[in-house]
């Protein structure tokens, strides 16, 4: 039985699923007799599960799996390490899988393994990596109203979320998830959460599953939580900080001795490679048409590739402390649409290329990024599909396989776009032309 704890009592179905391409949670749900079974043997899924858009619409654009090729089946075994309980639903439990191909080679489209591939390279190097996400959520209660006016860092607004945030932090706990912090943000119903960092997959199984909480336990209480990077004009976005530093025996290996000194090598080739990867890592960062909505002057979401000490109008914050623990870089280009595992892949990927080949960064910013004269970072996804086309070096780190995989469904969801009229459309150019 591979070592794990017995079903227990009352249990009535363990959720076995795979990390999709658009970050959500795809399998199914297993009476225990047959987890117990998918455990020891393995079981199966279609790999039509690796080419459905946001929508469940099969990408047609694939043609070696999913709906052109039949859809034939997946190996897919539980990875027992990650099966954790569901406080909000009694006697159920999640587990997550790694799949592959029938043959039983590795998939190489697996989000969680292309991170996995990533962290391997680190650890070739020398490095583990450590890291945490925090998310800007949308929060609506059962009227459908904003659950706070918009007031930032707010301790009295905090309190509209306190039945909400008891419920998660008991779903996220079963889960073996650590919520470091909370506050609002500057928007209304906008909350962030700062989930406690973690080493290896871990940061990203974490982040995968807190996302899922987050909707399930909110549905649950009538209320909806929302991820989509910009939900509302002229209002905040919502984000999906990257904050990461890597780590050799036990150690930060972007620490330095006193919190006034410049980022040791380490630390400043590392933030180098995720400024040279920048504009190709957007297309995994901001992965959708509405994540370009949120990435515009003046709602601290960055434009340009520049870095700067505590400097949150910069695309990377270099942040140290007189901690060694705590000296780390926050990527504040991600959405909280990213996909967790490949948002970590990318910027982790960037980092430890910059550090292999010991790259240097610019000056750091000190004022304003935004009002530099600097070329900007891609504005619509398909610019970022341009750029990702043109990095070969991160196209490799990642793997050519998951690269080009991972292109053509951004580039599906291009067509989707080009292919639907919006009632703006009609609204601002139907009279006028």
């Amino acid at each position: 039985m591979s070592g794990i704890e017995p079903t227990p009592r009352g249990e009535e179905f363990v959720l076995l699923g795979i990390p999709d391409v658009n970050g959500s949670i795809r399998g199914k749900a297993l009476r225990p007799a047959a987890f117990d079974v998918a455990v020891e043997r393995g079981t199966v899924m279609t790999d039509l599960i690796l080419g459905l858009d946001p929508t469940d619409t099969p990408i047609s654009d694939y043609d070696r799996f999913g709906i052109r090729t039949g859809a034939a089946d997946l190996l897919v075994r539980p990875d027992v390490d990650t099966l954790r309980d569901l406080a909000w639903r009694p006697g159920w439990r999640i587990c997550l899988a790694t799949p592959s191909w029938p043959d039983g080679s590795p998939c190489d489209y697996a989000v969680r393994e292309v991170y996995r591939r990533v962290l391997g390279d680190a650890s070739d190097l020398g490095y583990e990596v450590m890291a945490a996400i925090e998310y800007e959520i949308r929060i609506w209660d059962e009227r459908g109203e904003p659950t706070s006016s918009g007031i930032s860092y707010s301790v009295h607004e905090i309190g509209g979320y306190a039945r909400f945030l008891d419920e998660l932090v008991r779903g996220l706990e079963g889960l073996g998830i650590e919520i470091a912090a909370v506050h609002t943000e500057a928007g209304p119903g906008l909350l962030e959460l700062n989930l406690r960092a973690r080493s290896g997959l871990a940061a990203a199984d974490d982040a995968a599953l807190a996302k899922f909480a987050t909707k399930q336990i909110a549905s649950s209480m009538g209320m909806r939580a929302s991820f989509l990077a910009k939900t509302v004009p002229g209002e905040e976005g919502s984000s999906g900080h990257v904050h990461l530093s890597l780590w050799r025996e036990g150690h930060n290996a972007f620490a330095g001795t006193a919190p006034t000194e410049p980022a040791p090598p380490t630390f400043a080739a590392a933030i180098a490679g995720v400024l040279e990867h920048l504009p190709a890592a957007s297309l995994l960062l901001n992965p959708t048409v509405n994540s370009y909505k949120r990435l515009v002057p003046g709602w601290f979401a960055p434009i340009n590739a520049t870095w700067g000490y505590e400097n949150r109008s910069c695309a990377v914050r270099a942040i140290r402390s007189e901690r060694p623990e705590l000296w780390r870089f926050e990527c504040r280009r991600p959405g909280a649409d990213a996909n967790p595992y490949l948002a970590l892949a990318a910027i982790a990927a960037s980092a430890v290329d910059g550090v292999r080949r010991q790259a240097a960064p610019p000056e750091p910013v000190v004022g304003d990024a935004y009002a530099l004269d600097l070329a900007e970072l891609p504005g619509s996804l398909e610019s970022a599909l341009r750029a990702f086309e043109a990095d070969a070096a991160l196209r490799d780190l990642l793997g050519d396989a998951f690269s080009a995989y991972f292109a053509t469904s951004r580039a599906w969801e291009l067509k989707a776009w080009r292919d639907t009229v919006t009632d703006w459309e009609r609204e601002r150019y139907d009279r006028a032309v």
